[in-house]
Order: C-alpha cells, then structure tokens, then sequence
C-alpha cells in the first residue's frame, strides 16, 4: 500500500509509504513518459496520462505496462494529462498540448480533446474538440455529470452526460481567473457532490446549484504553494495535494467519490 503521484519533469511515478514513524517514497515506474494524471480502473490496474509518450497505459499488479489509447483516426494523440473512469469501464481522458513543449515532435491533431477509450483499449471516440486546454476530469457521484477544466481560459465547464455517456448541455460551471498565479488543474469531487479543483491560492471547494448545476463557491483549502493536483486517501475522508515541489495532505469531514474496483 501506499500513494502514488507523478514527478513529471523527472519521469518518474513515486510511491510514498506513509506511516506513524514517518514517511518514504521510492520510484514506482522509472521512466514514467513524463506521467502526470493517474488513477485506478476497475480491475485494480494504474491508468496514467504520459507525456512523452503520448498515451494512456494500463499497469497491471505485476508491472506490466500496455497501450490503452495511442492515436485517434490514425494521428498521435497531443499529449494525454488526467483521465477518470466512469463505472462502466469507459475511462474519460484529456490531451492538452502541454507534455509537447521542448519536444521536437509537434502536435497531429487539430484540437485538444476530451476522449474516452474502452477497458479493452479497442475503441477510442471524441467527446469534446472546442476547449483550448481541457486538464482535469471528474464525474459527478451520479455520472450524470462531467466536470472538465480548462487551464487555459481558467474556467471549470459542465456537461450533463446521456445514457450512452456522451456530454451534452455544455455550460460554464466557474470561472477562476483572478488574475493570480494558478489554475484549475486537477479535480476531484466527494460523495455529497462537491467539487474540489486547483486554483490560484489553493483548492476551490464548490458546490453545484440546485437550478442549471453550475458552481457556487464554498471556500477554499489554502495550500503554502501553487497546488496541480489532488487525490482521496484509502478511507477517502483525506485529500491528498500535489503542488509545485511539495505533496499536502488535509483530514476531510466529507468523504471522496471512490475509484478502482467498485
């Protein structure tokens, strides 16, 4: 047991060990393809969004790491960021450009999408085209919900998802641009419903409106640097932040959505 977080620039997944005496981290997966987003599917299996690589990859409990999703009608995907996996198996992933920046190889596809891929890995399909740079990703407790950040313009969107799973209804769910330093990157969201997302000062805690769904800003988790990331803990009542060089954790009353085996 333990929590992973990607070390993005270094290229590595790490795990820390945490512990009454202390804590530890080793290298998980070195390379990692420049990681970042990362979660569990429903087998138990760690889906991570790579960078370099330019994919989405399942590793199984031994180690063993395959191609879920590679290119979309024959052209490299950007540059995979954060995924979510809804409780069918479908797993919901965006590809922002950003992982390309220094690298020699550009950009195949015309738009920087929102997918989702199969458990199977054997059917990828395009949700979303219009953003400018969808990041983080996150499903309401009912799945009748789908959160997607767009780092770029510093705003959270909502769709309402159809019973195939394809987002409908797009609309503004907050604006975060303060003109401060941070955006809505990472997001995760607890059983009552609430949004948890990265922003300028810390993690915006929202919660939606009962008319259209939108945001109403309850407050904010204030983080000592400019956080990227968060993850629920095992007991799901502790949220774990990643930030620019540090990894934070709070005690929560609430309690997070769960993910992997369900």
């Amino acid at each position: 047991h333990g929590l992973l977080f990607s070390d993005i620039p270094n290229s590595r997944i790490a795990r820390i060990a945490l512990s009454e005496e202390g804590s530890s981290i080793t290298s998980f997966r070195y390379p990692s393809g420049n990681s970042n987003g990362l979660t569990l599917d429903l087998d138990g299996n760690l889906v991570t969004c790579e960078h370099t690589n330019r994919r989405v990859s399942l590793t199984d409990s031994s180690g063993e790491v395959r191609s879920l999703a590679t290119r979309y009608k024959g052209k490299r995907l950007n540059s995979p960021n954060d995924a979510a996996v809804k409780s069918d198996g479908w797993v919901y992933f965006t590809d922002p450009p950003y992982g390309l920046m220094g690298m020699r190889q550009g950009k195949e596809l015309p738009f920087n999408g929102v997918f989702r891929v199969n458990a199977e890995g054997s059917k990828l399909e395009l949700l979303i085209e219009n953003m400018e740079g969808p990041n983080g990703i996150a499903f309401s407790p009912d799945e009748k919900q789908l959160y997607v950040a767009d780092s770029r313009e510093k705003f959270i969107n909502v769709y309402d998802l159809n019973e195939e799973g394809y987002p409908e209804n797009e609309r503004e769910f907050f604006d975060l641009d303060t003109g401060e330093e941070g955006v809505p990157d990472g997001m995760k969201v607890d059983t009552e419903g609430r949004v948890y997302s990265s922003g300028p000062g810390g993690i915006w805690v929202f919660e939606p409106s009962g008319n259209d769904g939108t945001g109403i800003l309850l407050g904010k988790i204030l983080v000592p640097e400019i956080p990227a990331n968060c993850g629920w803990g095992e007991d799901g009542k502790t949220l774990f932040i990643t930030a620019r060089t540090g990894l934070y954790k709070i005690r929560l009353a609430s309690k997070g959505t769960p993910v992997g085996p369900r």
